[in-house]
């Protein structure tokens, strides 16, 4: 099982900041021949707040090993404020799934 995703989301003057690290091998399909392993790399990844998508991307194999978002977002858009919950889920190649959440401060 993979680490938890480490997560910021800051919200000022009314626009919410989201740093995420997501601890992930990464490894594309030549990297993983190489290394006489398995290809598996983040496929998708979506953000919400208060079930409202406020990110979302589709990615291939060329993303870095752990890779590190950052994304900003109108908080009046989402209604977001202060103390909610922002949730950032990945999902692989392999099909594991992993959901973090952190507060908006």
């Amino acid at each position: 099982m993979a680490k938890k995703t480490r997560i910021k989301a800051k919200l000022k003057k009314g626009v919410v900041t989201v740093k995420a690290l997501a601890n992930h091998a990464n490894l594309s399909y030549q990297e993983a021949e190489r290394a006489k392993k398995e290809a598996n790399f983040i496929t998708y990844v979506v953000a919400k707040v208060n079930g409202n998508i406020v990110y979302e991307l589709s990615s291939s194999q060329f993303l870095s090993k752990n890779p590190y978002f950052k994304f900003q977002f109108n908080a009046d858009a989402v209604g977001a404020k202060k103390g909610d919950k922002l949730e950032f889920t990945w999902v692989d190649l392999k099909g594991n799934t992993r959901a973090d959440k952190a507060k908006i401060k």
